[in-house]
């Protein structure tokens, strides 16, 4: 581990490890097999990428994006490493090259889809080549119950067979318990060691919100609270995706749309824009963002529900992943729960998938209903134990208001029994209201008891009422009109055994802008401004991220400490040796222009 230290310093730039980082390392490089689950931005890739300098041979990391790969091969290079990637972008003189340089030793890392892997050409180039470990990066890909399935990941139980003797790491940010057994057992990892990070982002605040006006209430946050961030904006469809990116450019943000829809040119200059322009909006489908490192994503917004608490975990994740505030923002109505339970029933899935998609929808609209701690319910989902209040999270910020709705839930569910289980929330809101509509006289619903015992509560706090017992398991919405049925849980409900706490839907003033400034007080703004024009003109030369130069905690670093020659620079975070060479006299130059000309 000696070497390793001495490795991470002089190409990574960095004197210490992070968490289970050491052991997670030591583990590889002795050729041990392990399972690492590590939060978004917890240092994942570190986790092979530095055994694969340490041990003899190249690393072969299996990743599921093509953006993906170029994204970390990228990063890779500016320290240094000689890393490349094989996939169906590269011309064939050009993927020619990259194998010829692997099977000469010439490489330290190759990123590869699994779709490519496992062709029996790829198979044989790699059974001719030096390796020196498989890494499977978002490994909850293997997991018909993950939210990121892809049937070629199931093939990656051959490495096991064809390759004995090379150790193999399999990582991801998400994955529940089921997950992670299905990860060992389709992966042949029984014997791996398991590391088991902390899913905590404290610095990610949680807010969710019931939808009113969906537009109005983004518009609102990202006007209070993040005017001139980058940020993702996600949404169900692609049609609304770019309905929204129009939207929102109207309204004078800088915002593109993202999504599978659109050509592979179009999807790679959005996302190249993404990531290297600053005050950036991306409005996607979940088909972005899937391992983007872009360090400084100041929020992640919501307009509609996720499919799962996985998902949402990891989309949310994609914010702050520098460390700096960021927060998670969603809203939610009954539509969304609707249209997300109807296609699962569409879904070609067995029975027993679609069992645990609705246990997956039900985990995450409790999670939205809750009356406590946010962060403290997220990570239960994920058996990790922590503190009841997070204090960064809405309901800690801004406690919810409940009241008893015994009485109303029994009126509630007394109505959809009345008429016949047939009916969507709006008819039996009606019905409760006693209205006088055309369709009430036409199925006679004006003559049942329970036509008009609910006047003294109006209508959107009927909503409410219906939205939380779909949330909780007392009902359901069970096909294509939206009809609400009930569960086998409502029986003690209904029978006066069990009562019920129902949240009172306020509307919230904005939050308090987050305190995200990356600068400390005593950091001079001119010096910092000039730090990053540098920064952005040398990332333009070399058609990179800025963030690839440096990130913004080197910057900071530089400012604080002003280093007056490259043996005092080379001590900052996230100085290599690759990069000091590179870059080192550029900036020290810079800091004493600017300390000449401000004396």
């Amino acid at each position: 581990m000696d070497q390793a230290q001495q490795t991470l310093k002089d190409v990574f730039g960095y004197d210490t490890f992070r968490g289970d980082q050491a052991e997670v390392i030591q583990t590889v490089v002795e050729g041990g097999d392990a399972l690492v689950l590590m939060p978004t931005g917890g240092g994942k890739s570190m986790c092979y990428q530095l055994p694969a300098l340490l041990r003899e041979g190249c690393g072969i990391v299996v990743s599921p994006l093509i953006a993906l790969m170029q994204n970390q091969v990228e990063a890779m290079q500016e320290n240094g490493v000689k890393a490349a990637f094989l996939n169906s972008t590269l011309e064939r003189w050009e993927a020619a090259a990259v194998e010829q340089a692997l099977t000469s030793g010439d490489l330290d890392l190759l990123y590869i889809a699994p779709e490519r892997l496992l062709q029996p050409a790829t198979l044989d180039l790699l059974e001719r080549s030096s390796l020196s470990l498989f890494a499977i990066d978002e490994a909850h890909c293997v997991s018909q119950w993950g939210h990121d399935f892809r049937p070629d990941y199931i093939g990656l139980d051959i490495l096991q067979a064809r390759f004995p003797g090379v150790p193999r790491i399999a990582l991801t940010a998400t994955a529940d318990a089921r997950t992670r057994k299905e990860i060992i057992s389709r992966l042949h990892l029984g014997q791996a060691k398991q590391f088991v990070a902390s899913f905590d982002r404290p610095n990610i605040r949680y807010q969710i919100a019931l939808k009113q006006n969906g537009r109005n209430q983004l518009l609102r946050f990202l006007k209070n609270e993040h005017p001139n961030d980058s940020g993702i904006v996600y949404c169900l469809s692609r049609k609304k995706t770019e309905q929204t990116a129009e939207w929102l450019q109207k309204e004078g943000f800088k915002a593109l749309p993202y999504h599978a829809g659109l050509s592979p040119a179009v999807r790679e200059d959005h996302q190249r824009r993404f990531l290297t322009e600053e005050n950036t909006i991306i409005v996607a489908t979940i088909a972005f963002g899937m391992g983007i490192d872009k360090p400084d994503v100041r929020f992640v917004a919501h307009l509609d529900l996720p499919k799962t608490v996985e998902a949402y975990y990891q989309e949310t994740g994609r914010a702050g992943r520098d460390g700096e505030p960021a927060d998670a923002w969603l809203i939610y109505g009954l539509q969304d729960v609707a249209k997300l339970r109807q296609l699962q029933q569409s879904s070609n899935g067995s029975e027993e998938f679609k069992r645990i998609e609705q246990i997956k929808l039900n985990a995450l609209l409790g999670l939205c209903e809750i009356t406590t701690c946010r962060r403290h319910a997220l990570l239960g989902y994920f058996d990790e134990q922590s503190s009841e209040a997070c204090g960064n999270c809405d309901t800690c910020l801004y406690p919810v208001e409940t009241w008893d709705g015994t009485e109303a839930a029994q009126k509630a569910l007394s109505t959809v029994y009345r008429t016949g289980q047939r009916f969507g929330v709006n008819h039996l809101v009606d019905v409760l209201r006693g209205y006088d509509s055309d369709k009430i006289f036409q199925f006679d619903h004006h003559h049942l008891g329970v036509y008009g015992i609910g006047r003294d509560i109006d209508a959107d706090q009927w909503k409410s009422v219906f939205r939380q017992l779909l949330a909780r398991g007392y009902l359901r919405s069970d096909d294509q009109y939206g009809a609400v049925l009930l569960e086998e849980k409502c029986r003690d409900l209904l029978r006066g055994e069990e009562s019920i706490e129902l949240r009172k839907d306020v509307k919230r003033k904005a939050a308090k802008k987050l305190d995200q400034s990356p600068l400390p007080d005593d950091i001079d703004v001119g010096l910092w401004e000039a730090l990053r024009e540098v920064r952005r003109q040398l990332a333009v030369s070399q058609g990179v991220p800025p963030y690839v130069i440096f990130h913004d905690k080197t910057l900071q670093a530089m400012a604080n400490h002003m280093p007056v020659d490259l043996a005092e620079f080379s001590r900052l975070p996230g100085v290599g040796e690759r990069k000091l060479d590179k870059y080192g006299q550029v900036f020290v130059d810079t800091l004493e222009n600017y300390s000449s000309a401000s004396s």
